[in-house]
């Protein structure tokens, strides 16, 4: 049997309040003789949910011989307690970075037609219109395949698209995307590719696009969408650019404030453009 990091319930600290049951989605804790107990090896996937949920100090995690946590096992064992639970399941795993069991659980629930929670809430975060007419502008796509079958000499031609996803308009953009993982981040006001002739060349190659309107869209919901997009993705950089009029320079607060609401260290760069097309100092 092999080693692996499992949780450890100190039965002489529980007092079975049982405030870490709803903190472990994936059901491997139960209340038993007045004790909190792990009911199943297969359901712990060691990641401590349910710890910092423990009044009394109870719950560790240790390194021991346990049988192979069975993703498959556990989502059977979680849909039947509905979609807040499997939505809770979902985040807590790309929340640890677990991305095969996330891609097991996500394949487990497209195999029983059951609607994924993430996404269908990415959705009602899309624009209202847009999402009812079945726009076909809305369907992820990620490009960074087809951008690399390009000839290594044409990389640095003139006119040659460096965009790598769709959609591109912050609003549009799912934060459980799979382009957002592990990228470079490239926040544009959308005025900005018009004013700056080389945009594609100089500011977003090799970089993830996300474009919006600090003076004319609503930035209230930007901070939310930001944060969450920065918690659930290994973001490696974030670059404003905007232009150098005053209102382009709204989303600077709206950026940093979301990286301080993820707590993470993430390296952001602001870059001004000129109304003239000119990168300013």
């Amino acid at each position: 049997m092999p080693k692996r990091k499992i949780i450890n319930i100190d039965l002489k600290k529980c007092n079975g309040c049982g405030l870490c049951i709803p903190n472990c989605p994936e059901g491997a804790i139960r209340v038993i003789d007045n004790k909190a107990r792990l009911i199943s090896d297969l359901f712990c996937d060691g990641l401590g949910a349910c710890i910092g949920h423990c009044p009394q100090g109870a719950i560790n995690i240790e390194e021991r011989d346990a049988e192979e946590y069975d993703e498959r096992k556990v989502m059977a064992n979680i849909v039947k307690q509905g979609k807040n639970v499997i939505k809770a399941h979902l985040l807590h795993l790309k929340e640890h970075k677990q991305d095969k069991y996330f891609e097991q659980a996500v394949s487990f629930l497209e195999e029983e037609g059951i609607k994924n929670p993430i996404f269908e809430s990415a959705e009602k975060n899309t624009d209202e219109h847009a999402r009812h007419s079945g726009c076909p502008g809305l369907k992820v796509m990620d490009l960074r395949q087809a951008r690399k079958s390009l000839q290594p000499e044409q990389s640095n031609v003139k006119g040659i698209s460096e965009l790598k996803q769709w959609p591109v308009q912050i609003n549009l953009v799912p934060p459980f995307a799979p382009y957002l993982q592990g990228a470079d981040l490239l926040i544009a006001a959308d005025c900005v590719p018009f004013a700056y002739p080389d945009f594609h060349r100089d500011l977003l190659k090799g970089k993830i696009l996300l474009i919006g309107c600090p003076k004319l869209d609503n930035v209230g919901p930007y901070q939310e969408k930001f944060t969450e997009i920065i918690k659930q993705n290994d973001i490696k950089s974030i670059t404003y650019a905007h232009m150098e009029v005053p209102c382009c320079f709204g989303l600077v607060s709206v950026i940093r404030s979301a990286i301080a609401a993820s707590s993470k260290n993430i390296p952001f760069k602001e870059i001004t453009i000129s109304i003239n097309g000119e990168v300013m100092e």
